[in-house]
This record gives C-alpha cells, structure tokens and sequence, in this order.
C-alpha cells in the first residue's frame, strides 16, 4: 500500500503478544473525464466484451479481465470505473482503457483526468474490541447491536467511516488516498488502546 518508511501501520507499537494490525484495499471507484463527447454506439460496433443497451442505462459497460475491474462509459465523455485495488491499477486500467479506444479508431483528445471519489479497504486489528466501551468512549459513533453487529465511527482525520466488530474486523469507506486506510487504521488502533476497547488478541 504505501512504502515501509512512510507506512503508519509499519510505525505503529504494537503490545507484546499482538500482532500488527493489516490492512488491504478491496476497492477503487475513480471518475475520469475526457474532455469531448463519445459516440457509444460505434465504441460497441469496434470493441469486443462491451454492453451497450441504452434503454436499460444510459451508459456503456466495459468489463476488463485482467484486471477484473469494470468501466461504465457515458456519451459525455465521463467515465466510472471500479473494482481496482491499487491507484497503480487504476492508472494502469485508464491506460489500457483509452489505448482500446484509439486502438479501434476512436479519436481521443487531450489527457484523461482521474479522480478517486471512494476507496473501499478491509482491516483486521488483531484484537478483540468491546464494541459497547468503544460506543461510549468516540465521539461520531453510532452503536445499535439489535440492528447491525458492528459499530458505525467517524473518524475526521483522515475523513473515513470505519464499520468495527468485535472481532476486530474492519470496513473502511471515505479514503481518497490509499495512506488514508493505514493512517485510519493506526489512529483507530491507538485511540482503542488509550481508552481500554481492546480486551486481548484474537489469534
């Protein structure tokens, strides 16, 4: 994710008898813009393993194999895609994308801009959580057990939302940056510790 230097989950103290907390993008969903319009009809005539059914969705589904990561193309030159699990994928998918297009005639002007809208990770903490002490002790944090297992926190730096269970699995959504996961993770980790939420190891 992020070398072992600037790492925070490779900074992070770890107690005796813990393992180190991981961490590990599931999912990249990026906007990329081209800046003209897309005539989708002769982008489905040129290019194979495309759907394009414009009364069902307005958009063109472009599935990639390798890696497994779908584009929907859209008439305004607007791209959605997802399913990467790096920003080097993801630069390496566009790429790929766009020299599909040229490479089947279709004009394509000026650089593609790429934005990431959500990075989606999973975490493990390597530790049993008392989701009801961890309730009470972080603000921004939502915990109805009848309705859902998990605890819903926001954390406002990095600006994420981290689904925690007792288990000491984790969901986190919000990321814009893949440093944004550890540096989660990490803060999360710690303030656990600081407040007495983390009650033994679980492996």
């Amino acid at each position: 994710m992020s070398s072992e230097q600037e790492s925070p989950l490779a900074k992070l103290k770890v107690p005796p008898g813990y393992k180190r907390p991981e961490a590990k993008i599931e999912n990249i969903v990026a906007t990329v813009i081209l800046d003209q319009q897309l005539d989708l009809n002769l982008i489905e005539t040129r290019i194979p393993d495309v759907d394009y059914n414009p009364d069902q969705f307005p958009g063109l589904v472009y599935r990639l194999q390798k890696p497994k990561v779908t584009a929907l193309i859209f008439k305004s030159g607007k791209m959605v895609v997802t399913g990467a699990k790096s920003v080097r994928q993801l630069v390496y998918v566009v790429k790929k994308i766009i020299k599909s297009l040229k490479d089947a005639g279709i004009e394509i002007k000026g650089v593609p801009k790429t934005q990431i809208q959500n990075i989606v990770a999973s975490a493990n903490l390597h530790a049993r959580v008392d989701l009801e002490k961890a309730a009470f002790e972080l603000e921004n944090s939502m915990y109805e057990p009848e309705q859902f297992p998990g605890l819903i926190y926001r954390m406002r730096k990095p600006s994420v939302v981290l689904l925690i269970f007792s288990s000491g699995k984790m969901v986190i959504t919000g990321a814009k940056r893949e440093i944004h996961v550890e540096e989660a993770v990490a803060n999360i980790y710690k303030k656990l510790w600081t407040t007495g939420c983390i009650i033994g190891p679980t492996d």
